[in-house]
């Protein structure tokens, strides 16, 4: 048997070198041990490494980007389902692209559990100050993650903390920061120190807290309970529930005070929203949506427009509403600055089929001029009524990165109403943590008719960034 030992960090590229050396000599998964660094001592000795062999062997970007994710994962198996993936691949040059195969379905699986787990971790991080010897603020924290993911959920902590100095603990490991990302072996859990920001964000949390729209449940998946030990505001959450009940009946019994007259007006125009429960999947989500009456486009249009694409897409496209086409075919980005964007995307090597594409509002919001329908912009009102479901395709999507189409994407998805003049190619953060990159929509290249050269050109460039940091 061969032995391959890996290192405690840079494991995959320790993998990769391995298994490039090992396929190239045609040597049989059945022969190799893969070792992490933890692994115990071989008590029968291992065979040295054969001679490069004369085999040829490549693996696609695709293999790539999983098979980095899956390294992630605290499977042992990993390293061997990743090996007989690269020798399958050689044979098999599509065979990933079968979300039916078996073996497909079960890399999928371990991937999707390692890009939650970051998920969580950037969510769930608490810092600390700490002292300092130098001029910046320094803070530290620790982590549990499930997976061994510090390698691949550190650098979202660079890019937002670059201004302090910190470190993040877990047991795997310790990831350093102080102008560059470093990391290093694990250590004991250190002792934090008290932090008075702590205190501001238990008020915080208490203060938004609605007795009246609790859901435990949808709570507890979204914030596990074994998260909580780490998180300042979540000794509140015990007591809270408790006094939920009180709440509610005290809220009840004081009763509404006198609305205006002209409440008449408003309310009238208000639906009682559909109760649903807490959707489980993509397709649930995508069946809830069909049916939602939340705002007043469902009346108009002809059709939810749900997002389409590969439930793994590493990039989500987020456009402003369903135009004409979209609503009448019920995909989104069909029309003409849909096949703009495609366009564009394929010149600089994107594949707009690898990406999901959505809008941040659901229904084509229109009026009619003749025989036509024109597009409307929806109002902030109605994007915010439909960030429920943007969310939720976020939340099972889970993309490495989003594009942001216009103003109305860039608004749902962060919050900023601000115009985009500076912030078009910029990197700003969603409401859930992901990347969000600010782009123009290609509607308002095709409104400048002869003169969205320049516009037509900085989307090109944004594109193109965001193919750099989706292969990264």
């Amino acid at each position: 048997m061969i032995r391959i030992d890996l290192p405690r960090f840079e494991r995959f590229e320790a993998w990769r070198q391995a298994a490039r050396h090992l396929a190239g000599a045609r040597v049989p998964s059945s022969q190799v041990i893969w070792a992490d660094h933890d692994a115990a001592p071989d008590l029968f000795g291992a065979e040295p490494l054969p001679p490069p062999g004369n085999a040829p062997v490549s693996a696609t970007r695709d293999f790539l980007d999983l098979a980095r994710t899956v390294s992630f994962h605290s499977s042992p198996e990993r390293w061997t389902l990743l090996y007989e993936a690269l020798t399958r691949l050689q044979r098999e040059r599509r065979f990933l692209k079968n979300p039916a195969d078996p073996f497909v379905a079960r890399l999928e699986t371990l991937a999707k559990a390692v890009r939650r787990d970051i998920h969580k971790m950037h969510a769930f991080v608490r810092f600390h100050e700490v002292p300092s010897e130098g001029p910046r603020r320094a803070f530290a924290a620790w982590f549990e993650p499930e997976h061994l993911i510090l390698e691949a959920a550190a650098p979202f902590f660079a890019k937002r903390f670059s201004d302090m100095d910190w470190l993040i603990a877990t047991p795997d490991g310790v990831a350093h920061f102080d102008g560059a990302l470093q990391f290093s072996d694990p250590v004991a859990r250190p002792e934090l120190p008290t932090d008075a920001s702590h205190e501001l964000w238990q008020i915080y949390f208490a203060n938004i807290f609605n007795p009246a729209r609790i859901k435990v449940q949808a709570m507890r998946s979204e914030m596990p309970i074994k998260y909580w030990k780490n998180l300042p505001e979540a000794r509140l959450i015990p007591d809270m529930l408790a006094d939920a009940p009180r709440r509610v009946r005290a809220m009840n019994e004081a009763g509404a005070s006198n609305a205006p007259a002209y409440a008449a007006k408003v309310t009238a125009r208000i639906r009682v929203p559909r109760q649903i429960a807490e959707p489980r999947s993509l397709p649930e989500a995508r069946d809830q949506a069909a049916a939602c009456t939340a705002c007043d486009l469902c009346h108009d249009a002809t059709q939810t427009v749900w997002g389409h694409g590969p439930v793994d897409a590493v990039l989500m496209i987020v456009g402003e509403a369903p135009g004409d086409q979209e609503d009448l075919k019920g995909r989104p980005l069909i029309g003409p600055a849909g096949q703009l964007l495609r366009t564009a995307m394929a010149e600089v090597g994107l594949d707009p089929e690898a990406a999901w594409l959505t809008n941040a509002v659901k229904h084509f919001k229109f009026t009619v001029r003749g025989k036509h329908r024109l597009h409307q912009n929806p109002t902030a009102g109605e994007i915010q009524t439909c960030q429920w479901w943007l969310d939720l395709e976020r939340r099972f999507i889970q993309p490495r990165l989003t594009l942001a189409l216009g103003a109305s994407a860039a608004y749902s998805l962060t919050g900023n109403p601000s115009p985009l003049r500076g912030r078009r190619g910029k990197i700003e953060y969603a409401r859930d943590g992901g990347p969000v990159l600010i782009t123009w929509h290609p509607s308002m290249i095709l409104r400048q008719k002869g003169q969205g050269a320049a516009a037509r050109r900085e989307l090109l460039e944004d594109l193109a960034h965001a193919r750099a940091i989706i292969l990264a």
